[in-house]
């Protein structure tokens, strides 16, 4: 007989003290430590345990005694059941002095590096609206939040279209209103759903791998180009005939829409990389502007979600770089090769590598649109390209730049670098945990000289952080 498990407590009055890297906020019972979602240091809350171990637990809100004076009302009437978000209770200075905070106790509690004064971050101007892409999913099987299920009501509409809803992997949390990115994206996904429940269109039922409508792709551009990929699950004549129809209602309805495509997906992922991408309607791109440069951006392409702040994010990284014009640049983990080609006009040579073949084929095509003559790009695993061997065929550089993923750069990527020995090490990082660690490894060759926190996503707990390190003579 299996044992009974001891249920969780409930902690009674007790007051929320701070906020924890990842977002929650931090409760302090005795000698345990208490993670809460969607609270504010200062609230007075009961909380359930949900998980418990030695030294700290998880727990979530069940009743408030007192709200905190710091807490302000969500915009968003989803807050608290998405899972996105989740600092919108907070308000954004109080948003930017904590990402601040994240920062300083990562590099010094990780990296343990000595550092300047680090400089204060840079809030985002868009607080809201200013996402260039969302995807959203459909499902038959709706996620039902508390009150609904409370209710006692039958619904006859399983269907829905927004997020998926964490822990819960074959379930969509139907949106009707993100503030995350323009309005567009509300008329089109309310239209969307509004035409499908009309026509009786299937939705994706993720366990069974059926249903026509499974997925749909937003990018909107600063050039006021919008992009719209609706993902499919054809399997039928009748849902070929259904998707077309679909398409050239969208068509019809929203001219502002200047890149229609459509994807035939039958995977058990809805990942499109290695997909064909069909074009219904308009190009199959959209532009991005920046200074003076175009950025051309497709549907597979990777571009900063906050075009506003990516502006900001690169104009830091090249003061950092503090090029003349006679320098040779490394642009590690350059993606589409926005930084290289933002940086080329005031370098020798920019030459970026990046593991990602397409982001290559698009890193060219920017340097061609701009008319760059001085960036050479590579495709291949960062370790198994950057080695001595592409140092003494190319030249050791004077920069180097790396905006790395969350993970942080590998350690035979770090020992190339500090063999390269660049005067300049500019380290772009979206997880100042990982580049502290990376910090720590360069720390015996090289000083940091500049930190500078960049918040490129309000209302998260995400942040960006921009490090320039000095070559120690």
């Amino acid at each position: 007989m299996a044992r009974k498990r001891k249920p969780l407590p409930i902690l009674e009055n007790i007051e929320i003290t701070d906020v924890a890297a990842e977002g929650k906020a931090i409760a302090k019972v005795d000698n345990l430590v208490v993670f809460v979602p969607y609270a504010v240091p200062g609230d007075v809350v009961d909380l359930q345990v949900r998980k418990k171990k030695h030294s700290y637990a998880e727990a979530e809100v069940v009743r408030f005694h007192r709200y905190s004076p710091r807490r302000i009302q969500p915009v968003c009437q989803h807050f608290g059941v998405c899972g996105g978000c989740k600092w919108q209770c907070l308000p954004y200075e109080d948003q930017l002095r904590y990402k601040q905070k994240q920062v300083v106790d990562n590099l010094t509690r990780i990296g343990k590096v000595e550092l300047p004064p680090v400089q204060p971050i840079l809030g985002s101007a868009q607080t809201f609206g200013y996402r260039n892409k969302l995807e959203f999913g459909f499902s038959n099987k709706k996620w039902l939040t508390a009150e609904e299920v409370a209710s006692g009501e039958k619904f006859d509409v399983m269907d829905a279209v927004g997020f998926h809803i964490p822990g819960a992997f074959d379930k969509i949390l139907d949106i009707d209103t993100c503030h995350l990115m323009d309005d567009v994206n509300n008329r089109l996904r309310n239209t969307i759903r509004s035409y499908a429940l009309e026509h009786g269109l299937t939705f994706f039922d993720l366990r069974a791998q059926t249903g026509l409508l499974r997925g749909m792709m937003l990018r909107t551009s600063a050039t006021e180009e919008v992009m719209l990929l609706m993902q499919f699950c054809i399997r039928t004549d009748e849902e070929q005939a259904q998707a077309e129809a679909l398409l050239a209602f969208l068509h019809a309805t929203f001219p502002e829409v200047t890149s229609l495509l459509w994807v035939n997906n039958l995977k058990c992922n809805d990942t499109i990389g290695d997909l064909d991408v069909h074009t219904y309607a308009g190009t199959d791109f959209i532009y991005e502007t920046m200074e003076d440069l175009r950025f051309k951006v497709g549907p597979k392409s990777f571009y900063q979600t906050n075009t506003h702040q990516a502006y900001e994010l690169y104009k830091v990284a090249r003061n950092f770089a503090q090029l003349t014009g006679n320098e040779l640049v490394y642009d590690l983990y350059t993606g589409t090769g926005t930084i290289a080609n933002f940086v080329a006009h005031q370098a020798r040579q920019v030459i970026g590598i990046e593991y990602v073949p397409e982001a290559i084929e698009d890193a060219k095509e920017n340097a061609r649109i701009n008319n760059l003559q001085n960036t050479l790009f590579y495709a291949g695993d960062m370790k198994d390209i950057l080695n001595r061997e592409f140092i003494a065929q190319h030249g050791r550089p004077d920069v180097i730049i790396t905006d790395p993923p969350r993970a942080g750069m590998h350690t035979d990527v770090v020992d190339t670098i500090l063999f390269a020995a660049p005067r300049r090490i500019v380290y772009v990082s979206c997880n100042p945990a990982t580049q502290a660690r990376d910090l720590a490894l360069l720390d015996a060759d090289y000083r940091v000289e500049a930190v500078q926190p960049v918040d490129m996503f309000p209302q998260t707990h995400h942040v960006e952080n921009v490090v320039l390190l000095v070559r120690r003579d």
